[in-house]
C-alpha cells in the first residue's frame, strides 16, 4: 500500500499534516527549513538540501569525516547541490522513527550553522566552540 510506511512516521513524530495517498516525496518545515521524506524500498529517507553553491562542497566535506563518527546522516553531492540524508530501514518502529527524525533535525542544524559560516555568516557562540575533526 503506498505512502503506509511515510503516513506512519509522520503520525510518529507528530507532524501536524498528513500525507494523502501516493504522496512520497512529502516535504516537511519544520525550524525553518524544507526536509523531504520519502518512502523507498520500505525504508523512510529523509534529505535536506544544504547549499546550492558547489564552491562550498570542499569545506563541508573536510567535516564529513569528523561528522560520520558523532552522526548517522549523511553529507552527499548531487549535480548541483550538497545535501544530508538519513534513513530507517524497513520494520523500525515508532520510537525507532522519532529518533531518526531527531537526530537528523539536530545533523541539519549543525551543518546548516558551517553553511551559514562558510558564507560570511556570523558563527553562534556554539559554533565556536563543536569540537571538529578533520582527517
Amino acid at each position: 500500500m503506498a505512502g503506509t510506511r511515510l503516513e506512519h512516521f509522520l503520525k510518529s513524530v507528530g507532524y501536524p499534516d498528513r500525507a494523502s495517498g501516493d504522496s512520497s516525496p512529502f516535504t516537511m518545515r519544520v525550524d525553518g527549513m524544507e526536509i523531504v521524506a520519502e518512502e523507498s524500498n520500505g525504508r523512510i529517507v529523509l534529505s535536506y538540501s544544504l547549499a546550492d553553491d558547489m564552491s562550498l562542497v570542499p569545506a563541508l566535506a573536510s567535516y564529513a569525516a569528523g561528522r560520520i563518527l558523532r552522526e548517522d546522516a549523511v553529507l552527499a553531492c548531487g549535480k548541483s547541490s550538497a545535501f544530508l540524508w538519513q534513513d530507517a530501514p524497513s520494520g523500525s518502529g515508532e520510537r525507532d522513527m522519532v529518533r531518526l527524525f531527531e537526530t537528523f533535525v539536530d545533523s541539519c542544524d549543525w551543518w546548516r550553522e558551517r553553511v551559514d559560516v562558510l558564507r560570511g555568516g556570523a558563527a553562534t557562540p556554539d559554533a565556536d566552540d563543536a569540537m571538529v575533526i578533520r582527517p
